[in-house]
């Protein structure tokens, strides 16, 4: 695609491949179970827990990558990228990134600002002349922590985007910026793609080149990142919808007016090494790295916050289960589903990406994929392989009895439990987009025959489950929901 109302506030740089992610350089060779067994323990833990995540979720297909120590040491895949054509998930498949696409507009904008290119604390409207007066006011930093007002997707937004081909962010914020903010700058936390849109629209006014251009040239410089819908080769995954019964193949959309808040595409490998380099202080330096993971403050003083995370500039910021810093995104569009976490003080990112939309826990799923690379948390209690039998559980306060089967493969204790007939489980995971089999699968974490501590593979993700006795064990859902095992 030519490039043809660009309107730069500085020449716009001439460029070979503006979209395509097929120029990108071919990504460097990882370890990786995409094409066959590993030798590596951890590498077999991760591909095993991928499986059985496919296996339970019914998601078509999904892909997962490990950076740490400055590499990637797993890249995973799962189910197929294309269901009609029989078409397994592959190392160089790409998918959707949906809302992950906005950490990677954040950094281009952070690296701006390192530059002397953009002042994140002045009114946007010093960039963009020929924004609307309600609009000016804001700032960068708000537009990046969902603090500046701007409206989210409304009414009939989705029903009719993707139909319209907006050739730069400009093109893109005229869309939606006759609308009233919702409240006035920096009160209030509103989640917002609307607002990257218009971030994307700093950006290319501040470096003279199409928002596009300037990720890939200075952003993700030959990493297999760029615009949705732009692959070649079949290296994109197709898109699925899995919500409403069989598995129904979903038209592919042109993400033009999103590209900053949704709009890329990615292999996991190339989302790991992205999320490596942030690490890395290769693309901002540390102090701006430093700084992108404070939580930016309200005008009353309060951080801008949601759910059970702070917002910084792009990034969420927050703690593992075992206290650890994480920055994290998650993403979720139609036919996608993601997630790219970061952990700062471990030099650790993880990537995941699917492409069906699910009910998913994103969180917990990330931290469990990338937990066979990382330590071991302290205080695990010891615990071996249960023999297969009935086992006691309790969920929310009800008890119920059920078959369990467990046996070790590879070194690592695996079970399975059949939910078929709980309603306790049954009743928790009702909201499930699919669940092929209602079972729940268990996969230890490592390959020394105990099971002190595992993944418990359920149809909204990986939740991790620990020993609490050498015959009992538990794991939490959520702040009101636990579940516990015991023999």
């Amino acid at each position: 695609m030519r490039v043809t109302s660009f309107r730069p506030s500085a020449p716009l740089r001439s460029t070979a491949c503006v979209l395509a992610l097929s120029c990108m350089a071919a990504p460097a060779l990882a370890a990786d179970t995409c094409t066959g067994p590993s030798d590596d323990a951890g590498a077999a833990t991760a591909q095993q827990l991928l499986q059985a995540l496919v296996a339970t979720n019914g998601v078509p297909g999904m892909g997962a990558a490990v950076w740490r120590d400055d590499r990637v040491v797993w890249t995973g895949c799962a189910g197929l990228r294309d269901v009609e054509a029989h078409a397994p998930v592959q190392r160089d498949t790409v998918f959707r990134l949906a809302s992950v696409s906005k950490v990677i507009a954040a950094t281009a904008a952070a690296k701006l600002a390192e530059e002397g290119r953009i002042d994140i604390d002045a009114p946007v409207g010093d960039a963009l002349p020929w924004l609307p007066a309600a609009w000016s006011p804001v700032t960068v930093r708000q537009l990046a922590s969902h603090t500046s007002g701007a409206p989210h997707y409304a009414g009939n937004d989705l029903q009719v985007l993707g139909r319209v081909r907006y050739p730069t962010a400009r093109d893109a914020v005229g869309i939606f910026s006759g609308r009233a903010l919702l409240s006035a700058p920096g009160t209030t936390y509103h989640y917002s793609s609307w607002g990257y849109t218009l971030l994307g629209a700093v950006i290319e006014a501040r470096s003279g080149e199409h928002f596009l251009d300037y990720v890939r040239h200075h952003v993700t410089d030959g990493l297999a990142i760029g615009a949705d819908g732009e692959t070649d080769g079949g290296r994109a995954s197709q898109l699925y919808d899995i919500e409403h019964g069989a598995v129904r193949h979903v038209p592919r959309t042109d993400m033009s007016y999103t590209w900053p808040g949704g709009g890329l595409a990615a292999t996991p490998e190339a989302l790991a090494t992205f999320g490596g380099r942030v690490l890395q202080h290769r693309i901002v330096g540390a102090a701006r790295w430093q700084a992108m993971q404070q939580p930016t403050r309200l005008v009353s003083g309060e951080p801008a916050h949601d759910s059970t995370y702070d917002v910084g500039f792009g990034w969420r910021i927050g703690r593992d289960a075992d206290g650890e810093p994480i920055a994290h995104h998650a993403g979720i569009t139609t036919g996608a589903r993601s997630m790219l976490m970061l952990w700062p003080a471990q030099d650790t990112a993880a990537s995941m990406l699917s492409n069906a939309r699910w009910v998913s826990a994103m969180e917990p799923t990330a931290q469990l994929l990338a937990a066979p690379f990382r330590p071991q948390p302290n205080g695990l209690v010891a615990a071996a392989c249960p023999a297969s039998g009935r086992l006691a559980g309790t969920l929310k306060g009800a008890r119920f009895d059920t078959d369990a089967s467990f046996r070790i493969e590879d070194g690592r204790c695996v079970g399975e439990l059949v939910a078929t007939e709980i309603e306790p489980l049954r009743a928790f995971f009702a909201s499930a987009y699919a669940w092929p089999d209602q079972r729940l699968r268990i996969v230890s974490l490592t390959a020394d025959s105990s099971l002190s501590r595992a993944a418990l593979v359920t149809p909204y993700g990986l939740y991790d489950l620990r020993a609490i006795s050498a015959r009992r064990w538990s794991v939490t859902f959520n702040a009101d929901a636990t579940l516990e095992l015991a023999l």
